[in-house]
């Protein structure tokens, strides 16, 4: 594993924390170095341009840290702190210390882990009463988000094909790797046809107003049953990937439990969605969404392999999970 960034170094030393610590653990993401401390998170935004976010100097960095603060306390604001300065004083690197600013932290409340939706569905502990009640908490965020002319914009013809489209020219490289050639040409065949066959579906989704400011990134790893329901780490980097039609977000966790081989609690969250907000054209669209999303976390899980600070151990097990997301999203076609 390649060598971390000296601060990244430093910040994995209890010392340099404003709080008596205990442990500290490291997780990456593409985007993101995030430490978990005994009761605290502090994720660091990687200096990175990804094409769709750019986090390359530290004023864009300090931005999307407090948009993501603003963001997410809609869904679960007891746990976003807020944004603190990472300091260098005398070559010392510290969390709310003193010296120069040198980066930015998004300061949560741990979560417990045994409450997430991911590691419940994994321990067999996820009810069908959960299920109902999460999908009772998306239609009430859904019905108080955000809507107006510009939002609804990212709901027609061409905004969804610019989606798609960016899916499969940002997996091409990964052909024969993560996705054959064949699985790759079926599933954009499908796609293609989808969008030009409900034309005028899109367009009455559009006129209803169901294109909203959403929370973008819904699966089982971002929710936390703690204290009622947390839904956290929205996408604050691209409002494009937020705005989305209400269905499109629903497919997501739908496609997740699936992906966890819950092909059951996905029908009480979809059933239960529908029959409280009422959307019944959301079916006619849950598989093309459900097909979509899970091929975008086909390709979230392969731009992993070109991340420098992530193991060959580490990228070995998300080769497998990129693999799986891709013959998912075929199995909806």
């Amino acid at each position: 594993m390649p060598q971390l960034p000296e601060m990244v170094q430093a910040l994995l030393d209890p010392k340099a924390y404003p709080e008596a610590l205990r442990r500290i653990e490291l997780i990456q993401t593409q985007m993101s170095f995030v430490f978990l401390t005994d009761n605290f998170v502090y994720k660091v935004k990687k200096s990175v341009n990804l094409g769709y976010l750019d986090y390359t100097t530290l004023d864009k960095r300090h931005f999307y840290c407090q948009r993501e603060v603003e963001l997410n306390r809609r869904l679960c604001p007891e746990v976003y702190m807020g944004v603190v300065p990472v300091t260098q004083d005398k070559g010392d690197i510290s969390i709310e210390g003193q010296g120069e600013v040198i980066e930015y932290a998004v300061k949560m409340r741990r979560l417990p882990q045994k409450a997430m939706m991911n590691v419940l569905l994994t321990n067999n502990q996820l009810t069908p009463e959960m299920v109902s009640r999460m999908a009772q908490r998306l239609v009430e965020f859904h019905q108080k988000a955000e809507t107006n002319a510009d939002i609804s914009a990212y709901g027609n013809l061409d905004a969804i094909t610019k989606n798609t489209e960016e899916n499969f020219t940002q997996t091409e490289k990964y052909i024969g790797n993560t996705i054959s050639r064949e699985k790759f040409q079926h599933i954009k065949d499908y796609t293609d046809s989808f969008i030009i066959q409900k034309a005028t579906l899109f367009g009455k989704r559009l006129t209803q107003g169901r294109i909203r400011d959403c929370h973008g990134d819904l699966h089982a790893a971002h929710i936390c049953f703690s204290n009622g329901i947390c839904i956290y780490d929205c996408i604050e980097f691209n409002d494009r990937f937020r705005y989305c039609d209400v269905a499109s977000e629903v497919a997501f966790l739908a496609m997740d439990l699936d992906h966890y081989g819950r092909s059951d609690l996905c029908h009480i969250l979809v059933n239960s969605y529908v029959a409280q907000s009422g959307d019944k054209e959301l079916l006619e669209l849950l598989n093309f969404y459900k097909c979509y999303r899970a091929y975008v976390r086909g390709k979230v899980e392969s731009f992993k392999l070109d991340d420098p600070y992530i193991s060959e151990e580490e990228k070995a097990r998300v080769l497998a999970v990129a693999r799986n997301y891709f013959e998912l999203a075929e199995s909806y076609v």
